[in-house]
């Protein structure tokens, strides 16, 4: 059960969400307030998984809000103002529900939330969730070719699909991956250790790709494959 909170200064907004909440198994709204203020107070004392967050509101934007918080708590904007998007999925907001939005709407946004927990719990992970192109999307970790790093985005290689590009860090991609799975072996490029064809003359084999090791990486590469290649 994913534990939730609403916060929204229309208390008509509200009661749509606990009544759409009411209908969906896997979450339990757990308190809803109008302003945010003593909602932030609440927060502090009793964690929650998922926000249902409203962006414009009077003493405090939810923007603002979600800034102010520990950033494994999710997100889900529901506003009528839509120019908000884009900051709002810069964020990493879970999803952007625009006023008045349907039931259908919204569960799939709490689905995605579910899907999330589902995925953050497993122990053996297949999948991760990226945002890249204003949505959130789900890559199979076995179709990853590597990651490679490009100013402050990544692109992430996968195999028979189009190139993903995401606005995010190694370290934060680094966080999702299984650390047994993928290796980091030069600071722009990420690869999947079971793709790796051989080690040679500080260059990893890839298929068809020639991935370099890094310097300050080589000594961890060695280390990891010195038993595996030849």
């Amino acid at each position: 059960m994913i534990k939730a909170l609403a916060i929204d200064d229309e208390p008509l907004a509200l009661s749509v969400i606990e009544s759409f909440c009411s209908q969906i198994d896997h979450i339990d709204l757990q308190k809803t307030f109008t302003k945010p203020n003593e909602a932030l107070k609440h927060l502090n004392k009793y964690p929650v998984d998922l926000l249902f967050l409203d962006i414009h509101m009077p003493s405090l934007t939810g923007i603002d809000f979600y800034k102010n918080i520990e950033q494994n708590t999710l997100v889900i904007f529901c506003t009528a103002h839509g120019q908000y998007a884009v900051e709002g999925f810069n964020l990493n907001a879970l999803d952007y529900l625009l006023k008045p939005f349907t039931f259908e709407r919204f569960k799939q946004a709490t689905d995605k939330a579910k899907d999330y927990f589902a995925l953050s719990t497993n122990q053996k992970t297949q999948h991760i969730f990226v945002r890249a192109d204003y949505s959130l999307q789900k890559i199979i970790l076995d179709d990853i070719l590597y990651i490679e790093a490009l100013d402050d985005y990544l692109k992430i290689h996968v195999n028979q699909q189009k190139t993903i590009v995401a606005r995010m860090t190694m370290k934060t991609i680094l966080e999702k991956l299984p650390k047994a799975d993928f290796l980091r072996v030069h600071r722009s490029f990420i690869v999947p250790i079971k793709k790796v064809e051989s080690l040679r003359n500080k260059t990893l084999q890839l298929g068809d790709k020639k991935i370099p090791v890094g310097n300050s990486y080589e000594e961890d590469v060695m280390k990891y494959f010195k038993n595996e290649m030849p």
